[in-house]
């Protein structure tokens, strides 16, 4: 250990902390500080450097969804942000989920199948609700004979999202197992918030869609820039136009969370 980082070592780890806090903007830089030296480690983990990075309007959540209870601020912010993998934490309604992102510390939702709104131009049955073991939500829905035209929407307040982030909408899927073939044309997806809105084609085979590591796959619908300060809804509607061109096609759910370069 050189001389600097021995009289770094000297002070005391309240200044250590307002430093890190300052010099640290995203939770990313504060673990990059704990790993100089023992001494930055002590302040970078503390309480006053980790508040800064949770939010103070968290919602509340479900029964038992931080039990046993995170033993300090950083502690909580690994939890929220899913480092045990338990991820989303769930509202309590059990039908949405939130996380905070790792590098930001931006709040992320999902919105489950339950609560999306589905029409078509019949009333016949078509859908069903599956229960799944591989997700934090107990449904999810599998289109049987799609009807010639669906619409799949849904929507979150502005003002729940972090300002001033650039935010991207995903629906989450599979393809039910050697049942059925989706149709390979697109489908016409908007996001908009405000007076701003942003159209795209999405597929859900083809180069259209990624896999997850946890299992299942996701579309783009769409990005937007959350401002500070704005107060509405984003809105993001799938289109379907021809028949069973959604048959078997099993819906989670929507997320809305931090759009990354190059995707």
């Amino acid at each position: 250990m050189g001389p600097s980082c021995c009289e770094i070592a000297r002070l005391p780890v309240e200044l250590l902390s307002a430093v890190i806090s300052r010099a640290a903007p995203r939770p990313r830089d504060a673990c990059r500080a704990s790993a100089v030296s023992p001494a930055f480690r002590a302040a970078a983990d503390s309480d006053d450097v980790w508040s800064r990075f949770l939010p103070r309007d968290v919602p509340d959540l479900a029964d038992g969804e931080l039990s046993p209870p995170p033993p300090s601020n950083k502690a909580l912010f690994l939890r929220l942000s899913g480092s045990d993998g338990n991820v989303p934490l769930l509202l309590p309604d059990r039908l949405r989920g939130i996380w905070f992102d790792r590098e930001t510390g931006a709040k992320c939702y999902v919105l489950s199948a339950r609560t999306l709104v589905i029409k078509c131009s019949e009333t016949s049955d078509y859908r069903r609700w599956i229960p799944l073991a591989d997700s934090r939500f107990a449904e999810a829905v599998e289109f049987m004979d799609a009807p010639p035209r669906m619409e799949i929407r849904s929507k979150i307040d502005s003002m729940v999202l972090t300002p001033n982030s650039t935010y991207a909408a995903f629906m989450v899927f599979k393809i039910a197992d050697g049942l059925y073939e989706l149709d390979t044309s697109p489908h016409d997806a908007t996001v908009s918030i405000g007076e701003n809105e942003s159209r795209r084609e999405v597929a859900f085979t083809g180069r259209y869609p990624e896999r997850r590591a946890d299992g299942w796959m996701e579309v783009e619908l769409g990005e937007f820039f959350n401002e500070d300060g704005e107060d509405g809804a984003v809105y993001m509607r799938l289109m379907s136009e021809g028949p069973n061109r959604m048959r078997g096609l099993i819906v989670l759910g929507i997320e809305i969370r931090m759009k990354r370069s190059g995707r």
